[in-house]
């Protein structure tokens, strides 16, 4: 079994700073890394992301986030509304970044943020397409 984990870079992104590209093509519905960081409460999660700015943290289920923060990829994945990933759990209870299509050497992984504020400031080609045929 391929582990992905090492396939994975950390590069300059076309759609926003920093992004995890692939350097190895990955099949529809692989498993291609745990999201892992701390794990925290709603209260907590607010406080960080007002009073730390912090945005890398993920929704997990009723009332528990990830906070992505200190590790070294996944705070990296940016939004698409194209997106090529979605955040799923596995069998343990763990987040994980699904391939959602193939996915090919070369491209950078994406999922779609989800929350409304995003739409209004994304920088995807989809997102581009739209604004040009207004």
């Amino acid at each position: 079994m391929v582990n992905f984990y090492d396939f994975i870079l950390v590069k300059k992104s076309k759609l926003h700073g920093y992004g995890i590209f692939t350097e190895i093509d990955i099949p529809k519905g692989t498993s291609i890394l745990k999201i892992f960081g701390d794990e925290i409460d709603e209260n907590e999660c607010v406080r960080r992301e007002n009073e730390e700015n912090n945005v890398y943290i993920f929704y997990k289920d009723d009332n528990k986030y990830i906070d992505t923060k200190n590790s070294d990829k996944i705070k990296y994945i940016n939004h698409n509304c194209d997106c090529n990933c979605y955040v799923d759990e596995d069998e343990e209870g763990n987040l994980i970044l699904v391939a959602s299509r193939n996915i090919y050497s070369g491209e950078e992984l994406t999922i779609d943020y989800g929350y409304e504020d995003i739409y209004s400031s994304c920088n995807c080609n989809n997102c581009d397409n739209k604004e040009q045929l207004s």
